[in-house]
């Protein structure tokens, strides 16, 4: 039986502009959401690759969740409530993409592309549902 070991031969770590990139592309609002998936489903990547593809995974998810949630009651609701539940549906799809974007700017500054208290519950969560 073979010994099954993460391999960090993913070919973006030999180049850190190269690996900029990926971070970048892993951070796009919605559509990074599945290059980062993958990277976490296949574990290959830098560290630095996996932290930011947990929380790209966990920001997006964030949003489904709230945007399908606040949808939902929407139209369940009487219409004072309705307009209520769709500007708040407007507030989170605006502040997943404008702190997406704050972190495609701190990265590409050479920044860390943390978000306190989010970054944490990103690696436990991915950690413990998609290992």
């Amino acid at each position: 039986m073979k010994n099954l070991e993460i391999v960090d031969n993913y070919p973006t770590t030999k180049d850190p502009a190269n690996s900029k990139i990926h971070l970048v592309w892993y951070l796009i609002p919605v559509i990074g959401f599945f290059p980062s998936l993958w990277t976490l489903y296949r574990r290959q990547g830098s560290r630095e690759q996996l932290t930011t593809s947990r929380l790209s995974v966990i920001l997006a998810l964030t949003w489904l969740l709230g945007n399908f949630l606040f949808t939902i009651g929407a139209a369940t609701t009487s219409e004072l409530f309705t307009l209520r539940l769709l500007l708040l549906n407007t507030f989170l799809t605006s502040g997943y993409f404008v702190v997406s974007v704050w972190l495609i700017v701190r990265t590409v500054r050479g920044k860390s592309g943390r978000l306190p208290g989010f970054s944490s519950f990103a690696e436990e969560f991915c950690d413990k549902h998609l290992s």
